[in-house]
């Protein structure tokens, strides 16, 4: 297991690399939740998601002969999007399998920033991905079960409490765990005393039972949920050991539960975020998590990479302007 102290090396290798991403507050959420709440808002982060961080540490410490081979790895979008951007800035091929029914938008941002993209059924691209690795020798990049990756998510953390001080909980949406094991390990740095709590949607609530259990679930089929960037089926080895020592809570949350945190945070903080990371906020909404009165609560607001042309009002008939 890596130790707390790894965030501290993470953020110096990535420092001036990465954006320095803001905090959002809002008092109409303070009244309503009865705390002083602070979203650290890494929709603002480079390819638009906190993925950014471990992709480019993982990177910038491969030795030479990885290097030359290129790497891979397999992800829905962020992750595909982070490595994508972070080998390309160092100048290292990147492989990407993603599964067909990955949003266009993160398809598309994938390509864009260089990365050779190959799709499949999600269920196999974990298959998928040994084989090329065993045809062409790649180094796996994996999206969450990697020391360095975990490392560089942390810094996410470890930024909020330098720019806020301590907190009292921090709220983490997850996947397979790479997000909230290394925000556990940052907070133990700088807060011990708080309260990390992981979410995730009901749909696909492996995390959960594995952090109560201490075994693995793994799920039969990937999640069906809005939530896409959390679509993973379990949570790495590496990652449940982190969670189960410096994780308090998991808790999960429904799809209507996401969606009122989304319609939330666009309508009342005026910013845009994915469902994924709308997810952190859903347990306070819907009152399933109490927080002491007045307390400091973090917000990791994880992403912000929407599929537009997948929101309703935005599939009305255009107008068509009369000429004059």
């Amino acid at each position: 297991m890596i130790h707390p102290e790894s965030i501290l090396d993470a953020a110096e290798q990535i420092r001036g690399v990465v954006n320095v991403t803001p905090v959002f507050t809002s008092r109409t959420l303070n009244t309503r939740i009865g705390a002083n709440l602070f979203m650290k808002c890494e929709n603002f982060q480079r390819v638009g998601a906190f993925k950014f961080r471990g992709a480019y540490n993982a990177v910038s410490r491969l030795r030479d002969k990885d290097r030359e081979a290129g790497v891979i790895t397999h992800s829905s979008g962020n992750h595909a999007q982070g490595l994508a951007l972070a080998a390309s800035l160092q100048k290292v091929k990147a492989v990407v399998v993603m599964p067909k029914d990955s949003p266009p938008n993160k398809i598309a941002a994938t390509k864009g920033y260089g990365a050779e993209i190959v799709t499949c059924e999600a269920y196999y691209r974990e298959e998928v991905t040994d084989e090329l690795i065993r045809q062409n020798g790649y180094k796996l990049i994996h999206p969450f079960d990697n020391d360095d990756i975990i490392a560089g998510q942390g810094t996410a953390a470890l930024e909020l409490f330098d720019q806020i001080g301590e907190l009292e909980y921090l709220f983490v949406p997850v996947g397979g765990g790479g997000l909230i094991s290394g925000c556990a390990l940052a907070a133990r740095l700088r807060a011990a005393q708080c309260r990390v709590i992981g979410v995730e949607p009901e749909l696909g609530a492996d995390a959960c039972a594995s952090w109560r259990s201490g075994e693995i679930h793994k799920l039969d089929n990937v999640p069906d949920t809005i939530a896409d960037g959390l679509r993973t089926r379990a949570v790495g080895q590496r990652n449940i050991e982190i969670m189960r020592r410096y994780v308090s809570d998991m808790v999960a949350v429904s799809e209507d539960n996401i969606l009122e945190s989304l319609r939330f945070i666009w309508e009342r903080l005026k910013i845009i975020v994915e469902p994924s990371a709308a997810v952190a906020l859903a347990p306070l909404l819907s009152e399933k998590v109490q927080v002491s009165p007045g307390s400091q609560v973090g917000i990791l607001l994880s992403g912000g990479n929407v599929n537009v042309t997948a929101c309703g009002f935005l599939n009305r008939p255009s107008i068509v302007r009369q000429q004059a």
